[in-house]
C-alpha cells in the first residue's frame, strides 16, 4: 500500500510489515540473498542458527543456491512461507518513511526507508532518469530473480540508493532527533544482527512536519540550476537524483515485473497506485562519515590446467603489461598508491603467491573495467570455468589459494567521484565497487506486501 506520493522526486511513502512484538529479530533479519555466494558454510551457519525460528531466511532465495538441481521447488516453499506468515498474523503495519541508524566497522550509518516510482528508473546504459544504475547490469541475473519476485504476495528489500547530499540536509536532522526523543519518532526496532553483524534500530517518522521537510530538501538536490552547477553540466543535462549503489539487480527485476504488468492497466489510478510500480530501498547520503566503498575483487573457478594464465595476460594486453611478484597483498596495496594515473593495476593471487600486474596502455577509465575485459574474453574462450566476484581480502585470498583457482585483488575508488562519472561518462563496469564489506549490507528485515 502506498500512503503519499511525491512524483517530481519520485518518492511514495509507504506502509510497511514489521514482525510483532515476541518475535527474535536477531533470527529474523537475514543478510542479502547476494552475499557469500561462494561460501555455503555461511548460509549453512544462518541456518543453523534460524532453526524452526520465523526468518526472512525463509521469505528469500539465497544466491549461493541457484545452480541447484530444483529451484522451482525452493520458490514454491518461499512463496508458501509468505502465506502462511501473512495468514498467521505475524506482521503488524506502520505507515510513513522510517529512519534507519545501522553499525558498521566505520560507525553508525544512516539510511531512510522508503518507495521509488519504478517509472522514473532505468538500469539501462544510456539512461537519462531520476533513478539510475551506477554500474552494468548482468542481464542474465534477472530471469532468476523474476521467477522469484513474479506473484509472490510480498517484497523484502535489500536495496541500498545514495543520494549526493554534502550538507547532509535530508537525513542528517534525523540524528538529532531520534538522540532528542522527538514525540514524532517512533522507535520501532533496536537489536544485534547475527553472526556478529553489528547493531540495527529505526524509527518511524510519523511527524508530517518532518516528513515535509525531508520532501522539500530532497526537491532542493533536484534543483535544476544546483544540480548543473554542483556537477559542472549543461542546463539541460537530466537530473540523477538517486544513484542506486546496492542491490540493482534487484531493482531492476521489480522493474522488468513492473513494466509487464504495466501493459495490462489503463493509464488512470489502477495504474498509478499498482504496488508493482513502486520498489521498498533504503536512502543513504553519499556523504555519510560511516559509508565506505570497498572493492569488490574477481575469483575464477576450475582453470584450464593447460592454460597459462600469465601468459593470456600479457597476450591479451599486446605484452603491454608488467607482471612482478610480490610478497603480501600488503606489498600490492602499497604499490598500487604509486602507480601513475596512466597506468592501470590489480593484484593477482595464484598458486599461493602474490603478483603485482600493471597494464601500460589500459583500454578503459577505470582499472576495474580494464580487468573485465580480460576476464570477459577468458570466460567466453571457456579458459575457466565461472567467476565470482567477493567481499574482503580474506574471502579473496582463501578461495583464490584453491587448487585451480586465481583471484584478482582491486583498489576501492573514490566515492566522491561517483555522480559526476555517472552523470558524464555513464555507468562504470559492472561489480566495480561495494557499499562497505559482505557483513555491513543490509539486511531483510521490512517488508511491504504486493498484493
Amino acid at each position: 500500500m502506498i500512503i503519499r506520493k511525491y512524483p517530481e522526486i519520485a518518492l511514495a511513502i509507504p506502509q510497511i510489515l514489521l514482525p510483532k512484538p515476541g518475535i527474535d529479530l536477531t533470527r529474523w533479519a537475514v543478510i542479502a540473498c547476494d552475499q557469500h555466494t561462494s561460501e555455503p558454510e555461511y548460509w549453512e551457519q544462518v541456518e543453523r542458527f534460524v532453526g524452526d525460528s520465523p526468518s526472512t531466511l525463509h521469505l528469500i532465495y539465497p544466491e549461493v543456491y541457484l545452480k541447484e538441481k530444483d529451484p522451482e521447488a525452493r520458490i514454491r516453499r518461499i512463496r508458501e512461507s509468505m502465506r502462511r506468515y501473512l495468514e498467521a498474523e505475524l506482521f503488524e503495519a506502520h505507515e510513513g518513511l522510517v529512519f534507519v541508524e545501522r553499525q558498521v566497522a566505520s560507525g553508525m550509518r544512516g539510511g531512510l526507508l522508503l518507495c521509488l516510482d519504478l517509472e522514473q528508473y532505468d538500469f539501462h546504459p544510456g539512461a537519462r532518469t531520476l533513478i539510475r544504475a551506477t554500474e552494468g547490469t548482468i542481464l542474465e541475473r534477472i530471469p532468476p530473480r523474476v521467477k522469484i519476485r513474479e506473484g509472490a504476495p510480498l517484497e523484502l528489500p535489500h536495496v541500498l540508493v545514495l543520494i549526493d547530499d554534502p550538507e547532509d540536509r535530508v537525513i542528517g536532522p534525523l540524528r538529532s532527533l531520534v538522540n532528542g526523543d522527538k514525540p514524532g519518532l517512533k522507535k520501532l526496532y533496536d537489536f544485534d544482527l547475527m553472526l556478529n553483524s553489528g547493531h540495527v534500530r529505526g524509527w518511524l517518522i510519523a511527524d508530517e512536519k518532518i516528513e515535509a521537510r525531508i520532501v522539500e530538501n530532497l526537491k532542493s538536490l533536484a534543483q535544476p540550476e544546483r544540480f548543473a552547477s554542483r556537477y559542472q553540466v549543461p542546463s539541460s543535462t537530466p537530473i540523477l537524483l538517486y544513484a542506486v549503489g546496492d542491490g540493482n539487480h534487484s531493482l531492476a527485476t521489480a522493474k522488468t515485473i513492473w513494466e509487464k504488468k504495466k501493459q495490462t492497466l489503463q493509464e488512470n489510478a489502477s495504474f498509478s497506485d499498482s504496488p508493482l510500480r513502486y520498489a521498498l530501498v533504503e536512502v543513504v547520503n553519499l556523504h555519510d562519515p560511516a559509508l565506505l566503498f570497498e572493492p569488490i575483487h574477481r575469483v575464477l573457478f576450475e582453470l584450464n590446467p593447460e592454460v597459462n594464465l600469465f601468459e593470456e595476460i600479457k597476450a591479451f594486453f599486446h605484452h603491454e603489461v608488467r607482471i612482478t611478484a610480490c610478497s603480501s597483498l600488503s606489498e600490492i596495496k602499497e604499490r598500487l598508491k604509486t602507480l601513475p594515473a596512466s597506468v592501470h593495476g590489480f593484484g593477482l593471487v595464484a598458486e599461493e603467491k602474490t603478483y603485482l600486474v600493471e597494464i601500460l596502455s589500459p583500454p578503459s577509465t577505470l582499472p576495474v573495467g580494464t580487468l573485465q575485459t580480460f576476464l570477459d574474453e577468458f570466460l567466453k574462450q571457456n579458459k575457466a570455468g565461472q567467476i565470482d566476484y567477493v567481499h574482503g581480502e580474506e574471502t579473496l585470498v582463501r578461495l583464490a589459494c584453491q587448487s585451480g583457482n586465481a583471484g584478482f585483488y582491486l583498489p576501492a575508488m573514490n566515492k566522491n567521484h561517483l555522480f559526476k562519472t555517472v552523470i558524464v561518462e555513464g555507468v562504470l563496469p559492472r561489480k566495480t565497487f561495494s557499499m562497505g564489506e559482505a557483513w555491513e549490507k543490509r539486511f531483510y528485515l521490512e517488508a511491504r506486501r504486493l498484493s
